[in-house]
């Protein structure tokens, strides 16, 4: 698959390509030079709630599952 490189200096990845890899819009993806060759990966996203794990703290003397129901039951929701 061929792309041309735009006076910008963009190029639109062929969509079996993108497809293949995964790739959807707003991936993020790092480029390099490896023996000459152009490459690039696309990021992995971070995991968003790694930094919050561990610090929710539940009040005494109930369930996770009882506090659940709580906050659903004062929403609205079941």
């Amino acid at each position: 698959m061929n792309a041309v490189l735009s006076e910008k200096g963009q190029i639109t990845i062929p969509k079996p390509l993108r497809d293949k890899l995964g790739l959807l819009p707003g991936a993020v993806l790092e480029f390099g030079a490896v023996n000459g060759k152009l490459v690039a990966r696309k990021q992995v996203a971070q995991d968003v709630f790694k930094k919050w794990r561990g610090h929710g703290r539940l009040p005494k003397k109930i369930t996770v599952d009882a506090y659940l129901k709580k906050a659903r039951d004062a929403h609205g929701r079941r």
